[in-house]
């Protein structure tokens, strides 16, 4: 009689040996680019030549106010919050003036804007934070920002980027759906997309990489469905999700643009 201890018995730990190694290659896959440095290149060069000067679509005055703006913007549109905040502006576009201002009204201004008492708490604070720390002044530094109340990695990285042109990747909705859903940089959280993209960008289109990514989400690549017929990367795209197979450039550009840098 067969002791079922032996061969049989081991049989079952295979698949699962298997299982694990086949969900272990996945994990390895989506944590690698899809596209070789060449069409990563001539993906952002598309982009600069569709958008030579992208802007960011938060109204503001200065890097205070831009610091104000990008944190009320947390789970709410942007045409929102400059609905909200152009008449605050107007009137506190300083630390100084926003603490006169105190808390329940700037409230008043911002009750448009989803979670509004917390977020009016928040600018009181950040407020007092830059007064008391750094001379009224928005620091150019990310631990620094990260400090203020209400302030998480991907607003100091919009301020820094905005404000003070350093090379940084604010991974939002849009950025963290590109990044996975064609396979630029693909990653479970937005910190493992953000160093993707940071690894393989080249440095010379880092400066507006964050805009341009941001308005390819926002109005081309968009989270229900996808209009690839106007989008400039649809031939180098390797998403499942492509809705057509028509060949690039679909947006067409002029014959001395195409051979801009």
């Amino acid at each position: 009689m067969k002791n079922p201890k032996t061969k049989d018995a081991v049989k079952p730990k295979k698949p699962q040996a298997a299982a694990k190694a086949s969900i272990s290659s996945r994990r390895s896959r989506r944590a690698i680019s899809l596209y070789s440095p060449e069409e990563v290149h001539e993906i952002f060069r598309r982009f600069a030549v569709q958008r030579p000067e992208p802007k960011g679509e938060l109204e503001h005055v200065n890097a205070f106010t831009l610091l104000v703006a990008v944190v009320l913007s947390a789970q709410a549109t942007d045409a929102g919050v400059n609905k909200a905040t152009r008449s605050l502006f107007a009137i506190a576009d300083t630390p100084q003036k926003m603490l006169a201002l105190g808390e329940a009204k700037v409230g008043d201004y911002i009750r448009t804007i989803g979670l509004w008492r917390n977020k009016a708490k928040n600018v009181i604070a950040l407020s007092e934070a830059l007064l008391r720390d750094h001379g009224g002044e928005v620091p150019g530094d990310r631990d620094q920002l990260v400090q203020l109340p209400g302030v998480g990695r991907k607003t100091a990285n919009v301020v820094l980027n905005m404000a003070f042109g350093q090379h940084t990747m604010a991974v939002d909705t849009h950025i963290f759906r590109i990044g996975n859903r064609i396979g630029l940089a693909p990653g479970k959280t937005p910190e493992q997309v953000e160093a993707g993209l940071l690894k393989i960008i080249p440095e010379e289109y880092m400066r507006h990489a964050h805009h341009w990514l941001i308005l390819h989400g926002r109005y081309v690549c968009k989270a229900r469905k996808p209009d690839c017929e106007r989008c400039v990367i649809a031939d180098i795209c390797k998403s499942a999700e492509k809705t057509t197979d028509i060949p690039a450039p679909l947006v067409p550009l002029p014959a001395q643009e195409i051979q801009a840098p």
